[in-house]
């Protein structure tokens, strides 16, 4: 009996079968959070005895496996270091579990105390404090004309031994006293009171980052080890290549792709319109006005027409006219836009409800005869439901309403925030159509007159074709910007480089640059599993040199975006995609030297997840971050943790190479394509290991951050759990080598598609089908990619039977 159980316990089935049962359990619990709430899914899963008791398994495991292979005989010290290091994260966890403690301090402008509110379960207890903490004043500071959070701040006097410490704490400015630590949570509604989250957990804290730091460095020497499985991998590969001169490749899966082009315009409105066309020169100029956003950025005009005109359209153009032509013209003549079907609508239920035309409505399309509002009685009746309960036509009506909303106040004047008023407290622009009291004298005719003049030029330049009147009052509003804006520092140079961003269109040009390098590159490489000339490899160089200038072309561009923003490129769904393919490219060029064919398929992968950021649902608007964004360790947390994302999708697609080479063995090249298999195998292993140990220490650089910001490491919220769950499934896949009489190359390649599962989860899933603290970055729209998804989990199980059948075959022939 106790050899059973030591042969169970130190077997490395145990060890896949734990994890995949962590895993599992994991995903269960985000689920029973969404449907029961987090008490439940704490109570049930994460703080359950069975659960504990799961992972003192994974430990005592690890410890059986350590003692029975001789790992420290055989000197696997990142291998050690790294397991170890999660036992050290695991026993700090628990420290903190058991002795850590977590309460809330509401102070009023004026109120001191030393009592803390602490929560466990349903019962509030309170905690003396050993020192006393009085809020001198609370500030919260809004983006500019804007209603939303910039900063949020807590003026603190701290009473402690008979003195007095002036303190401020802010989002990510944590105050440490005596082992408790302050962050700054919410505030009260009437901004004269603050919550902070008090924390205190100084042994579970050092005994947690100890195991952070030990991860780190495990993680390293797990790559660059002389005796790591990384670099056994590379030892192999390099003897196949000696062995098999002829070069690699590959019969590709490429799902194919589909372009949305802007429709074809038949619309007679619309060619009338076109007939009366703002010159490219003019439209420019008012494109470069400056105009403050609601969410209180400054940006140029150019911006603004170009997120009208995706709003109402989804598209970057309208027939022969740019966003700044389109936006002028409809502004200039108003009466004929309201007549154009150009406004989107999708769904054709919506159109034949309230007969109207069907993919583009007209703005008059929307009323009755009488004028009254079709939309108004099944917009109420939407509104009223409980948003997990609206129906598809429910959600696209709402999505209908907004687009009407937005036409009607630009026509009548509104949203074109042009105007500062002097001295202005909250600096807000005004639109010539707000509430314009605020202004008085002359500032008050210009502001209130300004744009009918503009207007009214325009319209007489388009009969006569002279715009020099109409340049005149653009330099006249210029002008009154520069004069009156005193309370922000607008920069011309971020204005001049957002319009060039704009123009340039970096990313649609870095996709169709990808798709296209990306698709020769493969061809030649089929070419050459049969032949191989030196015109072909010398072709593959010159396609290399060109993916690479595309690649730092790419780069430049999120550079731009980075500089005009303000912040690292990638705090929303738009921006992760698009660092998404650029991570996934670099990954690709890590690997040129070991396999061209996996920089090939980095660099098609780099140009569909462009594609996919480019689609219409996704939105590239620049927003200023909310204030628990504003800290480094974003920037450090999110880099590395989408990079591991680019890894994971290399693997997936090699996986799926090799799936399909599997299917096609057939008799004259089984021998061949066996061994191209082989190859592309370690590359995806160690395309794996590299993914996962990026993976590793992106979350857990996360979990740094939580604690950073708002004092605990981990709150179990969905998108963390799913990270954890993706680092579990990869696990899995990069152990399965370790059970011999499991492990095949089609069972690894298989494993490695399947597990890219968990990264869309966690990427997209989560913010469709749970929800949570990280909705910030979410995507209202990110059903649209679900289609597509379903279709390509059809593809991979007809792929897998298919490679199955063709596995057994070159197995039938050994």
């Amino acid at each position: 009996m106790k050899a059973t159980l030591e042969r169970i316990l130190s077997s490395f089935v145990t060890t896949i079968v734990l994890l995949l049962i962590y895993g599992f359990g994991l995903a269960v619990a985000t689920f029973i959070e969404k449907y029961h709430g987090t008490a439940a899914a704490k109570a049930m899963i994460y703080y359950s005895p069975l659960f504990f008791l799961l992972q003192f398994l994974l430990v005592v495991n690890f410890i059986a496996v350590l003692i029975k292979y001789q790992y420290i005989k055989q000197r696997r010290w990142g291998l050690l270091v790294v397991h170890t290091a999660f036992i050290v994260i695991l026993l700090g966890a628990l420290t903190s579990f058991q002795f850590g403690e977590e309460g809330i301090l509401h102070l009023r402008e004026g109120e001191a105390t030393d009592q803390i509110a602490v929560r466990s379960g349903d019962l509030t207890t309170f905690h003396t404090l050993p020192f006393t903490v009085e809020l001198e004043k609370f500030t919260l500071t809004r983006y500019p004309g804007s209603s939303s959070p910039s900063a949020y701040e807590s003026e603190v006097l701290v009473h402690v031994d008979g003195s007095t410490r002036r303190e401020r704490i802010f989002m990510n400015n944590v105050l440490d006293v005596k082992g408790y630590r302050f962050f700054q949570a919410s505030y009260d509604p009437d901004e004269h009171g603050t919550i902070l989250s008090v924390n205190r957990d100084v042994a579970g804290r050092n005994i947690t980052y100890t195991g952070y730091l030990m991860l780190v460095i495990g993680l390293i020497i797990s790559l660059i080890g002389k005796n790591t499985r990384f670099m056994k991998l590379s030892r192999r590969l390099k003897e196949l290549r000696s062995a098999a001169k002829s070069a690699a490749m590959v019969l590709v899966l490429l799902v194919v792709s589909t372009s949305i082009q802007a429709k074809e315009e038949k619309s007679p409105m619309l060619d009338a319109v076109q007939k009366y066309m703002i010159t490219p020169e003019h439209a420019a100029k008012f494109g470069s006005l400056p105009v403050q956003s609601r969410s209180g950025r400054m940006m140029p005009v150019n911006t603004f027409s170009s997120e009208i005109l995706r709003k109402l359209h989804k598209a970057d153009k309208i027939g022969k006219m740019n966003s700044d032509q389109f936006l002028l013209s409809m502004l200039a003549m108003p009466d004929m836009w309201m007549r154009v079907p150009f406004i989107a609508l999708s769904n054709q239920e919506l159109a034949n409800y309230y007969d109207l035309t069907d993919g583009e409505c007209a703005y008059l399309q929307v009323f009755d005869n009488n004028g009254n509002y079709k939309l108004q009685e099944k917009l109420e009746e939407a509104y009223n439901k409980m948003p997990a309960e609206r129906s598809r036509f429910d959600k696209d009506l709402l999505k209908l309403d907004e687009q009407i909303n937005i036409f009607h106040q630009l026509i009548n004047h509104q949203m074109l925030n042009l105007f500062p008023k002097e001295d202005d407290p909250n600096h807000k622009w005004y639109a010539p159509g707000d509430d314009l009291s605020a202004f008085t004298g002359k500032d008050s005719l210009f502001v209130s007159r300004i744009l009918d003049w503009y207007l009214a030029e325009v319209q007489d330049a388009l009969q006569n074709g002279d715009w020099s009147k109409s340049d005149e009052v653009i330099d006249m509003i210029g002008t009154y910007q520069q004069a009156k804006n005193k309370t922000l520092d607008i920069s011309p140079k971020k204005i001049q480089a957002e319009l060039k961003y704009n123009k340039m269109d970096i990313f649609r040009y870095c996709k169709i640059g990808y798709l296209i390098l990306g698709g020769l590159m493969l061809v030649l490489s089929f070419a050459m599993l049969f032949k191989q000339q030196k015109w072909m490899t010398a072709s593959l160089w010159i396609l290399g040199i060109a993916v690479l200038t595309v690649f730092f072309y790419h780069m430049y561009g999120m550079g731009m975006r980075w500089y005009i923003a303000g912040y690292a490129p990638w705090s929303n769904s738009y921006e992760t995609m698009v660092y998404v393919a650029w991570a996934t490219v670099l990954a690709g060029l890590l690997f040129v030297k070991r396999s061209t064919v996996t920089f090939a398929l980095a660099t098609l992968f780099g140009g569909i997840i462009l594609f996919v950021s480019g689609l219409n649902w996704m939105d590239p608007e620049i927003n200023p971050l909310v204030p628990v964004l504003k800290s480094p360790w974003l920037m450090f947390h999110v880099a590395v943790i989408v990079a591991a994302y680019g890894f994971f999708g290399i693997s997936c697609l090699i996986g799926l190479t090799n799936l399909v080479m599997t299917s096609i063995a057939g008799k004259k090249n089984t021998a061949l394509l066996k061994t191209r298999v082989k190859e592309l195998t370690i590359v995806n292993e160690m395309s794996l290991l590299v993914g996962l140990a990026l993976m590793t220490v992106g979350t857990f650089l996360g979990a740094v951050w939580a604690n950073e910001s708002w004092g605990r490491y981990w709150g179990w919220d969905p998108k963390e759990t799913w990270a954890l769950i993706t680092m579990v499934v990869y696990a899995v896949v990069t152990h399965l080598h370790l059970v011999k009489r499991w492990y095949s190359d089609w069972l690894f390649n298989l494993c490695s598609v399947v597990a890219f599962a968990s990264v869309l989860m966690t990427f997209f899933g989560v913010n469709y089908f749970l929800s949570g603290m990280h909705s910030y970055g979410q995507n209202d729209n990110v059903h649209g990619i679900f289609t597509y998804l379903y279709m390509a989990g059809a593809v991979v199980i007809v792929l897998a039977i298919l490679s199955r059948i063709g596995y057994n075959k070159t197995k039938d022939k050994e």
